[in-house]
């Protein structure tokens, strides 16, 4: 099963990865912070993960690995 994987070091908040999943599984984790003070993407039901890799394409700080 595919699913991502982020890197909260390089992970910056900036949400492009929300809006570029086509089945509507990632989101900024409003519970967490990262060290430099960022709420991290995670995603929220990884059996739906189809492993697309539009997420990876988006993130401008190659925080997301796609894990097949």
């Amino acid at each position: 099963m595919p699913r991502i994987v982020v890197d909260d070091r390089f992970c910056k908040g900036c949400g492009l990865c929300v809006d570029i999943c086509p089945q509507h599984i990632i989101e900024l984790d409003a519970d967490r912070l990262t060290a430099k003070g960022y709420h991290p993407a995670r995603l929220t039901d990884p059996d739906r993960c189809t492993g697309c890799t539009s997420c990876y394409q988006t993130c401008p700080d190659v925080a997301i690995t796609v894990v097949r």
